[in-house]
């Protein structure tokens, strides 16, 4: 089971195909799976890596606290323990997006390319969030709390469908392990993060897409305004993972994106 250690946590991650480095940060309720239809098509032409983010997935679940710039070095240390020495595309959703985010704005220059999914770069409160993890916790209901999660970051009808119910339960499967201290802490992080004035000074190409749904909608529109090199994509009918809900019409504006962009 590949693990990387080298930012002091232990880190799951998978890699996969060949080419340029894509790394993915995915969104919380989730687990590295989110990216499954991106990892089959991109690592075609690309060097894949997705990771579990601490807190999710097989990665550790740490209580003490860290911030998001400790998630992102998270991140750079699979790179590093796997050799990787070009800095990679970045693809994240919800947290994953203010990772990669974060990792462009303290390097604005470095990386090729950045897509963002929700796209939310200013403050947050999650002070419920965190306290209904803990409830479910306490009442011995997470599995349920954790599908009604995993429901909110996508459309209903998407979450109702066969394919829907069946790969939502594969999150919640997976997640029995889930420590809500952890997930406190990650949503700490994310809402302790306020990247608004620093997004002038990152000239990183980026897209920034939301579904039709997408709570972060507005957010990921704020965000593409105040980037230099930045668009904004929208996909009708879809919510916040649109690129689980419709990965060909996703893939097909994020590839083209990256053409334009010779990547």
């Amino acid at each position: 089971m590949p693990i990387s250690r080298a930012n002091g946590v232990d880190i799951y991650y998978e890699r996969a195909g060949s080419g340029p480095p894509m790394l993915f940060l995915h969104a919380m309720p989730f687990d590295h799976n989110l990216w499954m239809y991106q990892v089959a098509r991109y690592s075609a032409r690309y060097t894949t890596i997705a990771l579990d983010l601490r807190g999710w997935g097989r990665s550790a679940k740490p209580h003490e606290a860290f911030s998001l710039q400790d998630m992102a070095q998270d991140a750079l240390g699979v790179l590093s323990d796997e050799g990787i020495l070009e800095a990679p595309i970045l693809i994240g959703c919800s947290v994953g997006s203010k990772i990669a985010l974060t990792l462009a704005c303290e390097a604005p220059d470095e990386f090729p390319a950045l897509v963002v999914i929700g796209g939310n770069s200013g403050p947050q409160d999650f002070t419920k969030r965190i306290a209904d993890y803990e409830a479910a916790a306490h009442n011995r209901e997470m599995p349920a709390f954790h599908l009604s999660h995993l429901r909110h970051g996508v459309a209903k009808s998407w979450a109702d469908s066969s394919i829907g119910a069946y790969l939502l339960r594969g999150f919640v499967e997976r997640g029995a392990d889930l420590d809500p201290r952890s997930i406190g802490r990650v949503f700490e992080a994310m809402q302790g993060s306020n990247l608004l004035d620093a997004l002038q000074a990152c000239h990183t190409p980026t897209l920034v897409v939301n579904g039709e749904f997408d709570s972060a909608r507005a957010a990921g529109e704020r965000t593409a305004s105040l980037m230099p090199n930045a668009a904004h994509h929208l996909m009708a009918g879809a919510g916040h993972c649109c690129f689980m809900e419709d990965p060909d019409g996703f893939d097909l504006v994020v590839l083209d994106f990256l053409s334009r962009n010779g990547l």
